[in-house]
């Protein structure tokens, strides 16, 4: 059933933060106004952030079903709306035929697959849905240019049935990785945000949200480590994501504290391309791991 509305800044927080997530106020105050004004939300930012996670927390908070389209490289239109039950209409056409009938209607709901942008388009229990357009940056232009429309109007046509227009918008997160730059055209139709990396401080509150189960001397260290390694030369940052990951897995392990050992068997948790991996085995985690400590005595 829906739950109530957000009706301040401050309460997107606090419902954030009663769903384990932990946000600025920046980013509660773009989605505050993006459920307000019903706008669309573009998040934008590197991986691992918490962009996704955002969506499913808000759709939790508020009650609503999440409806997720995850992008990829070659999605259509079509893809993204509908498709024909086509093996389900030869069996109704073969049917009708041996019992010597007229065939159903091939074009009606009975043998519509409803993809993602349609089903949000249709009425939820709860109200509204939450529709989570997932690395949009992985699509094309033409795929953009679409939803130019469906988002401006918050409605798809299925041109053998017609114009299916929501009752309601539904709450649109729409996420980027940056991999590409996103037509301006899109993001003019959104409210945007740019997702960064936690400052030591949230991302000690996060961790302490996603990991209780840590204590705080290794959860003090983990999150040291993982900002100093932020500012190193890797190929890829860890995100929050992989933060997470790696106190769980030092959990799992019994780890009380950080040790050099410790840190070369566990950095798959944290790096995932070896390059990055490599660069930090032996003397350099030892030299990391011995400044963060210098500094957090």
């Amino acid at each position: 059933m829906p739950h109530a509305p957000m009706k301040t800044i401050d309460d997107v927080q606090r419902r954030l933060a009663e769903q384990d997530y932990v946000c600025g106020r920046a980013l509660a105050t773009v989605v505050f106004l993006a459920i307000a004004l019903d706008r669309p939300l573009f998040l934008e930012g590197e991986a691992g952030t918490g962009k996704t996670e955002i969506a499913k927390a808000l759709a939790a908070t508020l009650g609503r079903r999440l409806i997720r389209l995850q992008c990829y490289e070659g999605l259509d239109a079509h893809s993204a709306v509908y498709e024909w039950n086509f093996a389900a209409q030869m069996v109704a056409i073969r049917s009708a035929e041996a019992a010597g009938t007229t065939p159903p209607d091939l074009f009606s709901d009975d043998f519509l697959i409803a993809r993602p942008l349609l089903e949000a388009m249709r009425p939820q229990p709860g109200g509204p849905p939450v529709l989570l357009i997932d690395e949009i940056d992985r699509t094309d232009a033409p795929f953009e240019a679409f939803l130019l429309e469906a988002l401006s109007d918050f409605q798809v046509t299925i041109p053998e049935t017609g114009t299916v227009k929501a009752p309601a918008p539904p709450l649109v997160i729409l996420t980027s990785n940056r991999t590409r730059e996103v037509h301006d055209a899109l993001k003019r139709r959104c409210l945007y945000h740019w997702v960064d990396y936690p400052d030591h401080a949230r991302e000690m509150q996060i961790l302490a949200a996603r990991a209780p189960e840590a204590a705080e001397r290794l959860s003090r260290e983990v999150v040291a480590f993982v900002q100093r390694l932020r500012g190193e030369d890797l190929f890829k940052r860890p995100g929050v994501a992989e933060t997470i990951d790696w106190a769980k897995c030092l959990l799992a392990l019994d780890v009380i504290d950080l040790s050099p050992a410790v840190i070369a068997d566990t950095l798959g948790a944290l790096l995932k391309y070896q390059d990055d991996i490599q660069r930090l085995q032996g003397s350099e985690a030892k030299r990391i791991l011995d400044e963060i400590r210098a500094e957090i005595a």
